[in-house]
């Protein structure tokens, strides 16, 4: 089974806010974007698995397929610092999440280890059903870091080495119960 995971596009926000579950609109260029991610991935049907988030669903609409719309590809909760100026969250309250921000939580959000332990569960379900069709993943950077690191055997915390743009679209393949990376994946 083919598995393709799809970063949404640019959403449409200032540089350096922290976002996570915000539901932030689209760039008003995405249907170009658009194009080239439909472009990348081989025409035919496919089994469309989304982030409710209407940067991911925008696209997960557009591909014309049946939706399944699962919470556990969400981006990070970011709790109290969801759209606020990175510079201006406290040092206080940032700085023991930058030092462990796998095990250390957000106020009033997640640590990374919470959302790997969902984004987890979503994929090692998805990959013992026995689906007939290939898949369509449309996520947000961190689900696709943390699943990258497990499938690629990175420590959580060295993940942000692995770099994932707007629109990047990575190829999985399930061949029996082993599931090889088939696009090459930049890490710094």
């Amino acid at each position: 089974m083919d598995i393709y995971i799809v970063r949404h596009t640019t959403p449409h926000i200032d540089k350096g806010i922290c976002y996570g579950q915000s539901d932030l609109e689209l760039i008003s260029s995405y249907p170009e974007e658009f194009q080239v991610i439909l472009d990348t991935i081989p025409k035919g049907d496919y089994h469309i698995i989304s982030s409710p988030l209407q940067r991911c669903s925008a696209f997960a609409k557009a591909y014309k397929s049946p939706i399944t719309y699962d919470n556990r590809l969400l981006e990070l909760n970011f709790g109290d610092w969801e759209l606020m100026p990175w510079n201006d969250i406290p040092q206080k309250d940032i700085e023991p999440w930058m030092n462990d921000f796998v095990n250390v939580r957000v106020p009033n959000g997640e640590s990374y280890i919470d959302l790997t332990t969902r984004v987890y569960s979503f994929f090692e379900e998805l990959i013992q059903s026995e689906l007939a069709q290939p898949v369509i993943i449309v996520t947000h950077a961190g689900p696709i870091r943390s699943l990258l690191a497990k499938l690629l055997k990175i420590p959580l915390e060295k993940s942000f080495r692995i770099k994932i743009q707007y629109g990047d679209v990575i190829h999985l393949k399930k061949e029996d119960n082993d599931i090889k990376v088939i696009t090459k994946i930049p890490i710094s």
